[in-house]
């Protein structure tokens, strides 16, 4: 007997975990009423009460273009058993200077490509939620998967 796959809503914790340990994840915004969803090198910054979502991009990039209230999300998919987890991360795209005070050190993504990587951008969430879908359950006994 087989039991039908289900989700979980992560934690808020379980999410926080999820972002500090990725690097990559995609930020979608609005540019000329238009959704545009890109992959970009991030990090997550803890400063007291607020967790921002760190990213540098090329000044007058499209990212830039967009508008303020922008989503982020990572994720990772196993295909063959079904199964992965997804953190998604609603705030506002914030313009920065990266020579306030030890600004930095402390949220410098690292991007992967570094020129013209000049303009600092954070995300201030107002929602981080995050769900793991769960495969189903049982199966034929002598399925593939049960030896590979």
């Amino acid at each position: 007997m087989t039991t039908d796959a289900w989700l979980e809503e992560l934690s808020y914790e379980e999410c926080l975990a999820l972002l500090r340990d990725q690097a990559v994840g995609r930020i979608g915004v609005v540019v000329d009423g238009s959704p545009i969803v890109l992959p970009v090198n991030y990090r997550v910054v803890e400063t007291g009460a607020i967790t921002w979502i760190a990213i540098r991009t090329r000044p007058g990039n499209v990212i830039e273009q967009g508008s303020s209230i922008v989503a982020f999300e990572i994720d990772a998919i196993d295909p063959f058993h079904h199964q992965g987890w997804s953190v998604l991360v609603r705030g506002t795209l914030n313009h920065v200077d990266p020579d306030a005070a030890d600004f930095r050190e402390r949220f410098d993504p690292h991007p992967w490509l570094l020129a013209e990587r000049d303009a600092w951008l954070a995300i201030e969430p107002f929602a981080i939620t995050g769900r793991r879908l769960h495969p189903a359950a049982g199966g034929w006994a002598f399925h593939i998967s049960g030896y590979v």
